[in-house]
């Protein structure tokens, strides 16, 4: 029994000792989880900065101020604040760059300024019922002033007058009104801005006779004969060129401001004066086709003049195919009828017309214009 016991007790021990030996299980650490990457954004592009605005040379920063002070001295200044208003605008045509020009003018002045504007057009250049149309419908809408631009001084009469009796007030820009045709109607105008027709036609006379000391043969090429800008511009350079010692003016034609009609007028001109040496038209579109016609028949060296300064005429002057071009500032005009049209809405009172300062550039000047619109 004692040897039984005995192998017990050993048999005990000695399972107690493996269990001992036994290694002990470690404590299981938690499992840490491996930090997550937050998600790689895509790169972001740099916004693109606005292009900077065109550098303006110190001979347009000059012209600009001369314009800002002319009117200062005639307008007055732009009231502080003013009632809310809608303002609409009747242009002659939109296949004309200047007019075209003269729309993107407007509607960058009304978002400067905070006033809304709407610029509506007829079809077609020399179309004065589709504009008269125009005008006639946008009388009787929302519009507390109206800025109209006539094809002629008499077509916009029965929409002017409509205005009047609608309470709708009118500016005149640009080309005129026949204000006594307008008065026998029973209308009248609010304002007007504009310039001086006369004037462009002169200067480019005078200029032309300075580039050509020794005279010769010239011509006119004329626009729409009854719109007030080219009878005016037509008068001045007639004027002036017949004036001159030693200069024949051989031709004025009206060419109705179509580059056709200036193309084939041009090369009649110089099949029967071959001896021409200058041309001035009444806008830029008939001048670009005056240089056309002279390339065609090789013919160089004519004095040729536009008005308007449009982006194709501004191109042909810099390399010396065009001569000069009567300007004066879109940018600046456009602001200044708005200007107008905000005070007319205030209770303002315009007693005389308003004329904004012009500028010849030429082949001389036309490399100082930068930033000139």
């Amino acid at each position: 029994m004692k040897k039984i016991m005995a192998f017990a007790l050993a048999l005990v021990m000695a399972m107690s000792m493996a269990a001992c030996a036994k290694p002990a299980e470690a404590p299981v650490a938690p499992v840490e989880e491996a930090p997550v990457a937050p998600a790689e954004e895509a790169p972001v592009a740099p916004a693109e900065e606005a292009p900077a605005a065109p550098a303006v040379s110190a001979t347009v920063q000059k012209l600009y101020d001369e314009f800002d002070a002319a009117m200062a001295e005639q307008l007055g200044a732009m009231p502080e604040s003013f009632a809310e208003l809608k303002v609409g605008a009747v242009v002659i045509s939109l296949t004309n760059p200047f007019w075209a020009n003269m729309k993107d003018c407007y509607e960058a002045a009304g978002a400067e300024m905070g006033v809304a504007i709407d610029v509506q057009t007829g079809t077609t250049e020399g179309d004065t019922a589709s504009q008269l149309d125009v005008l006639m419908t946008m009388a009787d809408m929302d519009y507390d002033v109206i800025i109209v631009s006539p094809i002629d001084g008499t077509n916009l009469i029965p929409g002017i007058v409509k205005c009047n009796e609608n309470g709708v007030k009118v500016i005149n820009l640009g080309p005129g009104v026949d204000t006594a045709a307008l008065e026998e109607a029973g209308g009248h105008l609010d304002a007007k801005i504009t310039v001086d027709f006369a004037e462009q036609g002169e200067t480019c006379a005078n200029d032309m006779i300075a580039r050509l000391p020794e005279g010769g043969q010239v011509a006119i090429i004329s626009g729409l004969a009854g719109a007030g800008q080219s009878e005016g511009r037509t008068a001045g350079a007639k004027e002036v060129l017949e004036a001159a010692e030693g200069f024949e003016l051989v031709a004025v034609q009206n060419c109705d401001w179509d580059a056709t009609l200036a193309y084939d007028a041009a090369k009649a001109l110089i099949t029967e004066y071959p001896e021409l040496k200058g041309v001035f038209c009444c806008n830029d579109t008939m001048a670009l086709a005056v240089k056309e016609a002279m390339a065609a028949e090789g013919k160089e060296g004519v004095l040729i003049y536009g008005v308007d300064l449009t982006d194709d005429a501004r191109a042909a002057i810099s390399e010396g195919t065009m001569t000069g071009s009567m300007s004066y500032s879109s940018q600046r005009y456009t602001k200044a009828a708005l200007q107008m049209a905000v005070m007319l809405n205030e209770g303002h009172v315009f007693e005389s017309f308003v004329y904004l300062p012009l500028t010849l550039v030429h082949v001389d000047n036309v490399n100082d214009m930068e930033g000139w619109k």
